[in-house]
């Protein structure tokens, strides 16, 4: 058995194989793609914080799931960032048992956040003469609110503790292998057996994840079944369409996360001993690809927000055309 010795340390691979005369290459497209994300999810927060024509429902429950991504981001990115530029692979443990907590702090809130504009969709839909009777602003704010709660007083505060508090062997640093500390790659260090708390931390994840995609598969069959009885067909046409972003939203999130969890489920493993290369592109797919995407399709195909965003612009010219 390897020598236990308490380690204040890890290293961050990142995407593993990668060539080192690749790295500045790697660095400059994640510095590029979390400017792109900071300037995004703050640009739908900072619209629909001052403009009072989006402070409605869904839009705020849009913007505090682009909180939930800049956070994110900003968690993860800037570390990759300098493991890549500056060489700065080494992490102390308890950041890294921190960064774990908010990844999958995070994670949590975005699902709860998408479970929450699907029963928004539905209600829009089935209800629109009572929507504003039922969904108000006071509510979808508490609403989001108790799912910041929820997320951080959940058994994600739990499983981080646990994971404290593991025995990591061998000589020092241990590798994390993957783009950023998760829950299965400090697992996978531990020198002692860790199934209890790697099954914890995988029930919970599902009943997370499934709980909330459960919910928003049904709103949409019951949106669907709305569509079907209405008289008012076009009409019902017109609205779901609106709901398609929202869907795309939904499977960028879900459907490589799925994968991974269905793929480590079939062959009875952790996520983590899927080959690293695929585990590092697939974390990146679900984690990192949806938070630039997300602003980019509200932007495209919300009309409210585009002529908020157009309006702005507008007086942005005009101001420096009178400087």
């Amino acid at each position: 058995m390897e020598n236990q010795t308490v380690i204040s340390e890890v290293l961050l691979v990142g995407f593993p194989g990668v060539p080192e005369d690749l790295h500045n290459l790697v660095a400059a497209v994640m510095f590029l793609v979390y400017l792109f994300s900071l300037t995004a999810n703050g640009s739908v927060i900072c619209l629909v914080t001052l403009n009072v024509c989006l402070h409605q429902p869904m839009y705020l429950v849009i913007a505090n799931l682009a909180a939930s991504n800049l956070l994110f981001d900003t968690v993860t990115l800037p570390k990759l960032i300098a493991r890549y530029w500056f060489g700065s692979s080494l992490i102390i443990f308890k950041v890294c048992i921190f960064q774990m907590f908010c990844v999958h702090y995070l994670g949590s809130i975005d699902s709860f956040l998408l479970m929450l504009m699907a029963v928004d969709r539905y209600i829009a839909i089935s209800q629109p003469l009572r929507y504003t009777l039922i969904i108000t602003n006071k509510r979808a704010l508490s609403t989001c609110f108790i799912f910041w709660l929820l997320a951080a007083t959940s058994t994600n505060a739990t499983i981080a503790t646990q994971a404290s508090q593991i025995v990591l062997c061998g000589p020092s640093p241990k590798m994390i292998n993957t783009l950023f500390c998760t829950h299965a790659s400090i697992m996978a260090l531990a020198c002692t057996d860790v199934t209890f708390i790697r099954s914890v931390s995988f029930v919970s994840a599902m009943v997370v994840l499934l709980v909330c995609l459960g919910i928003i598969v049904l709103s949409y069959i019951l949106i669907i079944v709305e569509i079907a009885t209405s008289y008012r067909s076009e009409n019902w046409r017109k609205a779901f369409y609106t709901c398609t972003t929202h869907l795309l939203v939904v499977a960028l999130y879900y459907a490589p996360r799925l994968f991974l969890y269905i793929v480590s489920s079939i062959f009875n493993t952790s996520v983590i001993i899927i080959k690293p290369e695929i585990n590092a592109l697939l974390l990146f797919l679900y984690s990192v690809v949806p938070h630039m995407a997300n602003p980019v399709i509200y932007f495209l195909r919300t009309k409210e927000i585009r002529q908020t965003f157009a309006k702005v612009l507008q007086r942005v010219k005009y101001r420096v055309g009178h400087m």
